[in-house]
C-alpha cells in the first residue's frame, strides 16, 4: 500500500466559472488559474502522483504550457489515473477536504464525489469529499480563495 497527500489553492477571480471536483458551482466568482483551476481535482492529482512517485502536477501539466490553458481538470485527473494504472497500482480510496467560506458546498458534495469517482473509475464509496471553513481565518476565511487537501491510498 502507498499513501499520497495533495494540496492546492487558488484565488478567486472575476469572469471565471467556479469548478470543484468537476462540478460547476454557482457563485459570483471562479478561481484564477492556467487550467479551470479546480483545486479539488488538483489536490487529488497531486496525491495520486505522490503515492505513485510519479512527480507532481506542475511537472506533468506545466502552467507555462499552452496545451493546458483552460484545461478540464477532470481530463487531467483521468490522464493521471491511467498513469497510475500503468505503474501497476490501483486506487483504494480518496479522502478530500475543500476549504472555503463561500459558497456553501454541502448541496454539491454528492455530485463532486460522483464526478471524481467517475474520472478515477472507482465506486463512489471509495471517494470522500468534505467541506469546511476556517472561521474567518486566513485567505480562505477572508473569502479570497479556495483550498483543498487530499489523501489517497494506492494498492
Amino acid at each position: 500500500m502507498r499513501v499520497g497527500h495533495g494540496f492546492d489553492a487558488h484565488a478567486f477571480a472575476e469572469g471565471r466559472r467556479l469548478v470543484l471536483g468537476g462540478v460547476h458551482i454557482p457563485h459570483a466568482r471562479g478561481l484564477a488559474g492556467h487550467s479551470d483551476a479546480d483545486v479539488l481535482a488538483h489536490a487529488v492529482i497531486d496525491a495520486l502522483l505522490g503515492a505513485a512517485a510519479l512527480g507532481d502536477i506542475g511537472a506533468m501539466f506545466p502552467p507555462d504550457d499552452e496545451r493546458w490553458a483552460g484545461a478540464d481538470s477532470m481530463a487531467m485527473l483521468r490522464d493521471v489515473r491511467e498513469r497510475v494504472a500503468a505503474a501497476g497500482l490501483g486506487i483504494g480510496n480518496v479522502d478530500a477536504t475543500v476549504v472555503c467560506e463561500s459558497p456553501k458546498l454541502a448541496p454539491h458534495i454528492a455530485l463532486m464525489r460522483a464526478a471524481v469517482a467517475g474520472a478515477l473509475e472507482v465506486d463512489v464509496t471509495q471517494v470522500s469529499v468534505k467541506a469546511t471553513t476556517t472561521d474567518g481565518l486566513g485567505f480562505t476565511g477572508e473569502g479570497a480563495g479556495v483550498a483543498a487537501f487530499a489523501v489517497v491510498l494506492l494498492e
